[in-house]
């Protein structure tokens, strides 16, 4: 029986020989439907006992958490005795039951003085009426104590209720949190301001504290150890008083009831006054525990050293383990147990031992759990091998550091010496047991900054929550299903070191989207199957059983893809299992939650209406399995359902398998990305009835995933469990120019050379008619007519051709990935250039230790001129400024082509070029930026300048062909520890190289940073520019925009930004550098009227970053509440419209204007109508979007979630002048991926506004250092002329064969997209693109021969184009695309 057990009171070390406590029930709560529900006995009547902890008669106001005060108030019997009232605000309750056990002792038993207590969680004071009376008890209090307070706007409400009452009160305690918080405390003479003011040890600490906010908590707690020493700096009285604050924290921090009751006595009898001239009690020093040490339910005591503990441990009666038993060390809070909440921690210890696991349980007094960790979890005979096989920390928190702060580098550095695989598991804080239930937000999202986003930082992984709080007592309790789920997990990441790599079984798990048999094993710029080869090459030296493997990866792919006994072709792919109804009902505990959505099983998906089919093929101990789809991608009907349905049986089937049948070690999921992380559930903090949850059930989860997308491998880490490996994308190159756009910039340069000759007329005339040729008349105003250009000067001659130049340039230097990245194949030196040249471009105002300018500043200040001002003059079209900027860019280019090629050896990569030692040895050796500007204009570039910025090129180029790809993979089926490290754009941030780490975000509460708020004004400022040119100068009253989850990770929160300063508010951060908590920018400073927004948050924005949502609603709400003139704040003007007309009473309800997905639920869907062609007219696209997308985020209800609020949502749609979204990162642009064409609402505006206007549509490039807002048309065509059109990119693309062709016809049917929602995409780009594929009778015979069905879909989206009115083809055209259709079904079916 699975136990969870608790004690009556804390354990302090007691002499070895005393009895233990005896063990108890703590609670029992159950989450879902996996492992069957435990019941308990009671022993009196032998009924099962169930327990339902909500508050009687609770209702949520849209809080986190709706528990009351009240549950902890105690009033005693005075009986003339002296009365003293004590409030206290904790951040966590462990301190409750032991406070109140306290105060009910000291009320039945002390004669002189009596308690009447009342306490208040942090997070409950965010409700008015909490609030209210909180700020009411404490202006009748006598005492109040404060501990952990680092929420900063809940510590500026504590300072709000206490301040006025401080001289009133007799004694003011406050334990480590905010400084402002701490500078409240008064006992006697002690107060830290007066401290930091004096010459002492005490001062120094609290300057230091001020100066390094986020070492506060740890720094107060090393001055308590070393108070002997500060105290004889002070004056006797105030050394008493001090002596007393100190003596209180180490009374707290002991935490048991002798500890507290001393705490309270000593400072009534010290304080009060009404107590002066009574009988003293006698007040005994603090106890406290060791600082850190191994605590166990069942042992004598707490133990300091690890042999005294295993030599207690390996002679207990009461268990026996096996020789080779999986140990697992536990990293515990000590205030739990010193506190005697510690029943969730006893859960966790006898789940595991019942499932034949050693534990060593450490803890740490501190908030430094490395010390325990390096003290405890190594070979106790020293030999410096880790003594544990996995780590599983129940803190919550980060390694080092707590609430307020973190040290990665020194938790990684402990970890990275352990090596075994870190789990940090989470106990509910701010939420009751039942409150987390019903959340479909999960887990608070304060929590999730704090015991999720950090911990990551460390490498963690699996945030399981392995407890609950009761409502009415604040313990913690076990949560029995989830206990269960996180200790098989950890003991199956244990059970990797020991096992065999031939006895490995290992499921590669690939995706099929959308579902059709040209798209097995989809993935970001990945060469799937190119790539799973090379990890079974890999697997196969490394000892594991991979069967008898194919010649190659083309064969590989055709293993999977084809039945054996059909023919090549067949419609059907390997079937590997076929599972019997009835089976699969007894394997899959969750079968009957699906029939709501999807009927009986088998259903029609995955299965031959019998059986449910497995697809895939196994290579010894190696399956390589496909993984079935949502499901509903063909079905229109499910497209329009708001919230997204459960995964069907054919999906449940396969995981099951997985696990219960091929009884899998370890699940790789291949590449970027999956189904399972975005199926419905909680969006962190999963139940057991949460289908990410159930789906993944005990399988150890290894996840490949593009290093460029941290925020969709958040979400895999988050909801599937991931250990998330970084794969790198193809290397890049500037796309280069061809065909017409080639001979356009041949015809330029002539010109430059002629342009004051009789010939530059002439010239002129050619360009623009090359030009027109090529369609740039749709982004240059080119003359019309022989005369028009004749009756052109100098200077409009070369405003036209400066034009031209400028866009041509755009196009050539657009950095484009070429191919696809194969996993463990790093680029060459050669292929590192491009990428280089655009980490050189940026400056770096914030590296350390020099600030790093970029190449093309030190070019231009050698030149004496100013970089801004030449990006200006470029980006007018200004002829000569284009042309410069141009050979900036070429010295640039330049100068790391020279650098590379002094450290590229013989086989291309890097090393030793053989001739520069000679030459350095012979004197003729020069640096390679020197020969990069020889003989030019820029020969006089700042030496020094360059040495630095080469230095940083340097380490940049070793990071980029770096890789640990496949090395990562091994570590992780060997259970050890990988390596964490940043996701995002490695031009940006260089740190995300080399790949092969487990990926991670950043905190949420550190953006928007201030770097991103002046680049976000710089994209705000020329978008308002670039409408009010184009609206008679006219600004925007609204504007629709979208923030992307791995957008804002990339650029520190640039759009995030981008928000703010449109509505005129700024983001500013509290004392310990967290942003939230803002400003109001006056309308002077601003300069302009404040313009209203309509925020489209992505579901995956939505889960990382709740609380920047809730800040950006408390900011818009802040402009519309402005009393400004309307015409000066359109967020006002247009909340009082929409009040009136939707009967809202609250101006605030009226300026919602922050919107996604409901919980669980991602994309509006738009892109899976798009690309399975399951939709019927543009209308229905709208009503996905309207349905999927209206749920609303309010900052005045922030526990309730997305909210369906479509009303206002339309509402505010109404009044929308312009949409916009962002590009950040060169790999991905409009047409690679659907999520942007799925997010844009340009044609739905269209279809709301009561004038019918379609808005002005625009994206901004923030690709490079010279950030451009273009029209969303600009930058279709842009799109297509670098990557759709361009033989050197599709060229790149066939490469790699099979999948190659797949990724053309995706970015076809991504085009088709844009015409759908935006209807933005020009007839000439389907021409071309047609003429390119179709109509060159070879290229469409490599394209059939390379992926049949990927190819029938491209000639299927042309004629799908041609059928909704999008391309307007010639009937020869259609003729031949009918044509090709049928020849390539034949060949799919096998017709000779």
């Amino acid at each position: 029986m699975q136990r969870s057990i608790g004690r009556s009171g804390p354990m302090r070390p007691v002499p070895s020989g005393q009895t233990c406590p005896t063990r108890k029930v703590a609670c029992n709560v159950q989450t879902g439907p996996r492992p069957p529900m435990t019941s308990f006995k009671n022993s009196g009547t032998g009924k099962s006992v169930s327990i339902d902890i909500r508050e009687e008669g609770s209702e949520s106001k849209g809080l986190f958490t709706s528990t009351n005060p009240e549950t902890r108030r105690v009033i005693p019997e005075v009986n003339g005795r002296v009365k003293v009232k004590l409030v206290y605000v904790v951040l966590e309750a462990q301190y409750q039951s032991a406070l109140t056990q306290t105060v009910k002792k000291i009320n039945a038993t002390n004669k002189q003085v009596c308690f009447e207590i009342v306490g208040y969680l942090l997070e409950e004071l965010r409700d008015s009426s909490n609030f209210q009376a909180f700020k009411e008890d404490v202006a009748t209090a006598n005492v109040f104590i404060g501990s952990l307070i680092f929420i900063e706007e809940l510590a500026d409400k504590i300072v709000q209720a206490v301040q006025p009452m401080r001289e009133r009160l007799d004694a003011c305690l406050i334990f480590p949190s905010m400084p402002a918080v701490m500078k409240l405390n008064k006992l006697g003479t002690f107060s830290m301001s007066q401290l930091g003011q004096s010459k002492s040890i005490i001062s120094d600490f609290i300057k230091s504290a001020r100066q390094n906010n986020d070492n506060f908590e740890e720094g107060l707690l090393k001055l308590v150890r070393t108070l002997p020493k500060v105290l004889k700096f002070l004056p006797s009285d105030k050394a008493k008083d001090a002596r007393n604050f100190v003596n209180s924290l180490q009374y707290w921090l002991g935490g048991n009831q002798e500890n507290l009751e001393n705490l309270l006595m000593n400072v009534v009898q010290e304080y009060v006054p009404a107590m002066k001239g009574g009988e003293m009690a006698v007040i005994t020093e603090p106890v406290l525990p060791p600082d850190v040490g191994i605590w166990h339910p069942t042992a004598p005591c707490m133990y300091e050293d690890l042999k005294e503990y295993l030599n207690w441990y390996d002679t207990r009666k009461d268990m026996k383990f096996e020789k080779d038993a999986p140990i697992i060390g536990l990293v515990l809070q000590r205030s739990h147990l010193v506190t005697g909440d510690s029943g969730h921690y006893d859960g966790v210890v006898s789940e595991l031992e019942s499932r034949g696991a050693k534990v060593i349980p450490v803890f740490a007094g501190g908030l430094d759990f490395s010390s325990p960790v390096k003290k405890f979890f190594y070979d106790p005979l020293g030999s410096g091998r880790s003594g544990v096989d996995a780590v599983v920390s129940l803190t919550g928190f980060a390694l080092v550091g707590g609430p307020a702060r973190q040290d990665a580098p020194k938790a990684i550095e402990a970890l990275t010496a352990l090596n075994v695989p870190y789990l940090c598991s989470l106990p509910l804080v701010f939420q009751t047991t039942e409150e987390w239930m019903d959340s479909e937000l999960g887990v608070h999202p304060v929590q999730v900054a704090l015991q999720v986003a950090l911990p990551e930082l460390d490498g963690a992984i699996e945030p399981i929550v392995f407890a609950g709080r009761d409502s009415n007592t604040g313990k913690s309790h076990s949560l029995p299903d989830r206990i269960s789920a996180l200790c098989t997990r950890a003991i199956n990441w244990a059970v990797l070191r020991k096992k065999k790599n031939a006895e490995k079984k290992l499921a590669i798990t690939v995706f099929s989207f959308p579902p059709d048999k040209g798209n097995v094993g989809t993935a970001a710029y990945l060469n799937v199957f190119g790539s799973i080869y090379k990890v079974l090459k890999q697997l196969q030296r490394e000892g594991y059983d991979v069967g008898s493997l194919p010649m190659d990866d083309t064969a590989l792919i055709k293993s999977v893809l084809n039945q054996t006994d059909a023919k090549y072709n067949s419609a059907d792919l390997n079937i590997a299992y076929k599972m019997k109804v009835d089976e699969y009902q007894k394997l899959c505990e969750y079968s009957e939650a699906l029939e709501e959505n999807w009927g009986k099983p088998p259903g029609q998906l995955n299965s031959n209406g019998q059986e449910l089919l497995v697809y895939g093929k196994q290579y010894g101990n190696v399956f390589i399995g496909v993984q079935p789809t949502f499901g509903y991608e063909g079905d229109p009907m499910r497209l329009l359902f708001s919230r997204s349905a459960s995964p069907h049986h054919g999906f449940a089937a396969y995981y099951t398998y997985l696990e219960k049948i091929f009884k899998a070690d370890a699940v790789l999921h291949f590449g970027t990305h999956g189904s399972l992380e975005f199926m419905p559930g909680k969006q962190v903090g999963m139940s057991g009835v949460c289908y990410p949850d159930s789906l993944i059930g005990s399988i150890p989860n290894i996840y490949y995933y593009a290093a460029n997308n941290p925020s969709e491998a958040t979400i895999a880490k988050r909801r599937s469990y991931a250990n998330t490996i970084s794969y790198l994308t193809p290397p890049a190159e500037n796309a280069g120019l061809y065909k017409g756009l080639k001979e356009l910039k041949e015809l330029i340069s002539s010109y430059q050379g002629m342009r004051e000759s009789g010939r530059a007329e002439q010239i002129c005339a050619t360009i623009i008619e090359v030009a027109r040729s090529c369609n740039l008349d749709r982004d240059v105003a080119l003359p019309e007519g022989d005369e028009a250009v004749k009756a052109l000067d100098v200077d409009k001659r070369d405003a036209v051709i400066g034009q031209v130049y400028r866009k041509l340039m755009e196009i050539e230097s657009r950095l484009l990935p070429c191919g696809l990245h194969v996993v463990g194949c790093p680029p060459t030196a050669d292929e590192a250039i491009a990428t280089l040249v655009n980490i050189a471009e940026l400056d770096r105002p914030d590296e350390k230790p020099l600030p790093i300018k970029g190449l093309p500043r030190i070019m231009a200040e050698a030149i004496g001129r100013d970089l801004e001002q030449i990006y200006a003059g470029s980006n007018k079209g200004v002829l000569s400024d284009v042309d410069l900027l141009q050979r900036i860019t070429e010295a640039c280019r330049s100068c790391v082509r020279e650098f590379v090629r002094d450290r590229t050896g013989i086989d291309g990569r890097i090393g030793t070029n053989a001739l520069t030692p000679l030459l350095k040895w012979t004197g003729f050796y020069v640096d390679p930026w020197v020969r990069g500007v020889d003989n030019t204009e820029f020969s006089s570039a700042n030496r020094n300048e360059l040495i630095n910025t080469f230095k940083y090129v340097d380490f940049c180029l070793q990071q980029v062909v770096k890789d640990n790809e496949l090395g990562a993979l091994s570590e992780a089926l060997n259970g050890e520890y990988v390596e964490p490290g940043p996701g995002g754009d490695p031009i940006r941030n260089p740190l995300v190289l080399p790949t092969g780490k487990n990926i991670h975000a950043l905190d949420p509460q550190s953006i928007p940073t201030q770097a991103a708020l002046k680049s976000a004004l710089v994209v705000v400022d020329r978008l308002l520019d670039r409408e009010k040119d184009n609206n008679g100068g006219k600004y925007p009253e609204t504007i629709a925009l979208v923030l992307w989850g791995t957008d804002n990770i990339k650029t520190y929160g640039e759009s995030l930004a981008q928000v703010m300063m449109m509505v005129g508010i700024r983001p500013v951060p509290d004392a310990l550098g967290r942003v939230n908590k803002l400003e109001v920018i006056p309308l002077e400073e601003l300069g302009r009227p404040r313009v209203d927004v309509v925020v489209n948050c992505s579901g995956v924005f939505r889960d990382l970053f709740v609380n920047q949502m809730l800040l950006l609603d408390r900011a818009i709400k802040m402009a519309a509440e402005l009393d400004e003139p309307e015409e000066m704040n359109f967020v006002r003007k247009h909340a009082r419209q929409q009040a009136e007309e939707l009967g809202l009473k609250s101006l605030r309800d009226a300026a919602t204007r922050v919107f996604s997905n409901s919980s669980g639920s991602y994309s509006s869907n738009v892109n899976l109508a798009v690309e399975n062609s399951s939709w019927t007219d543009e209308q229905q696209l709208q009503e996905m979007y309207m349905k999927r997308k209206s749920f609303a985020f309010n900052s005045d209800r922030p526990g309730a979630g997305g909210e369906m609020q479509r009303d206002v949502f339309e509402s505010a749609m109404k009044t929308v002048d312009v949409t916009f979204q962002n590009l950040d990162s060169s790999e991905i642009s409009l047409t690679d991926v659907s999520h942007y064409f799925d997010s844009d609402p340009t044609k739905l505006v269209q279809s709301l506004r009561n004038d019918g206007r379609s808005p002005s549509a625009y994206i901004a490039d923030t690709t490079t250092a010279n950030a451009q807002v273009r029209t969303l048309g600009e930058t279709v065509r842009l799109d297509a002329r670098t990557k759709l059109l361009n033989p050197k990119w599709y060229e790149g693309m066939l490469s790699s064969g099979y999948e190659g062709v797949r990724e053309i016809q995706k970015r076809l049917t991504n085009t088709m997209g844009w015409s759908a929602t935006s209807g933005m995409v020009d007839n000439w780009v389907y021409d071309e693109a047609n003429s390119t594929f179709i109509e060159d009778p070879a290229m469409a015979e490599r394209l059939m021969n390379a992926n049949p069905n990927s190819f029938r879909k491209l000639v299927a989206t042309f004629l799908e184009a041609n059928g909704r009115g999008y391309w307007d083809a010639k009937p020869e055209q259609l003729e031949k695309l009918r044509q090709l259709y049928m020849d390539v079904e034949d060949k799919i079916e096998g017709v000779e």
